[in-house]
């Protein structure tokens, strides 16, 4: 924004909570009690530092149905997800429609970062052949996450950004991993695999992907989200009215909060609901078709 792009897209599910602010720069504590989403508030922000460019929010779950219309005539995408099933998933849509991503990862003070160029460098599943098996990697759950090597990671993406879109594509593609506890800085080079189906046959495994949407535990919380199986526009009020009758909803305009029991309920337009205290999947599928549908 600083930089004078003029056009930025933000696409993000999630909404402000407190232990956010210790290592999101965008965020405050109003964001959190008004219960903004994450898109909306870092736009809001944003449009105060450089009010002369055009940014829009969008608060959707970035899956394989809408991937390819939320990057259709994007110059360059920028990850700031945090499973490997998205980024696979990135992958697949921006090698595609031959679309420049740019990978960045942080766990607690290590960090990760890869610039992926269609027809010019190794794709992330050369990297990451298949989704790590669940337990094998650490988590915020886990471990945590800290502030500084967000920035870090944040920071050299966006200058990563900048090159490639002034027409620099060629001056680095290698993985950069980051330990700021050791002060370490690496750079390792990435091959093409023989084997990779991407780069070999063109195949879009996580694009293509068949069957329905699975709930997702969100990472470092008790927290599972559920998708509802179609495109679906929900009238937040009227659910509030509704919900009204048999507990205390909370309509903040751009989501619903409902709570029962130990579970709390944080639903949105797009008809995805976060299950807050949920740990099994079961559960959290029950209490969204038992209060908002199936």
């Amino acid at each position: 924004v600083r930089a004078g792009i003029g056009y930025i897209k933000i696409v993000d599910r999630d909404y402000v909570e407190l232990d956010n602010l210790q290592r999101q720069m965008l965020f405050d504590e109003e964001d959190v009690e008004k219960g903004m989403p994450k898109a909306v508030a870092a736009a809001d922000k944003l449009r105060r530092i450089n009010s002369s460019i055009e940014i829009e929010a969008e608060v959707k779950d970035v899956n394989r149905k809408n991937i390819e219309e939320l990057i259709k005539d994007i110059d360059i995408v920028l990850d700031g997800t945090d499973n490997f099933e998205t980024r696979l998933l990135i992958n697949d849509a921006c090698f595609k429609h031959n679309i420049p991503w740019i990978y960045g990862a942080a766990i607690s003070g290590y960090g990760m970062t890869m610039s992926f160029i269609p027809k010019v460098t190794p794709c992330f599943r050369c990297l990451v052949s298949s989704l790590p098996a669940p337990g094998s990697t650490d988590t915020c759950d886990t471990v945590g996450v800290l502030n500084a090597i967000t920035s870090c990671i944040g920071s050299i993406q966006s200058n990563e950004a900048i090159k490639i879109l002034l027409g620099d594509k060629d001056s680095n593609q290698k993985l950069l991993a980051i330990d700021l506890m050791e002060r370490s800085f690496e750079q390792i080079a990435v091959k093409k695999r023989d084997d990779c189906p991407l780069c070999r046959d063109g195949e879009f495994e996580f694009l293509n992907k068949k069957g329905p949407s699975e709930p997702i535990k969100l990472c470092g919380r008790e927290t599972i989200q559920i998708t509802p199986q179609r495109e679906m526009e929900v009238s937040l009020e009227y659910l509030k009215e509704k919900l009204d009758k048999i507990g205390d909803a909370s309509y903040l305009g751009f989501l619903l909060k409902f709570r029962v029991d130990q579970y709390e309920l944080i639903i949105f337009p797009d008809g995805r609901a976060f299950i807050k205290g949920a740990t099994d999947k079961g559960i959290a599928k029950s209490l969204y078709a038992k209060y908002i549908g199936a």
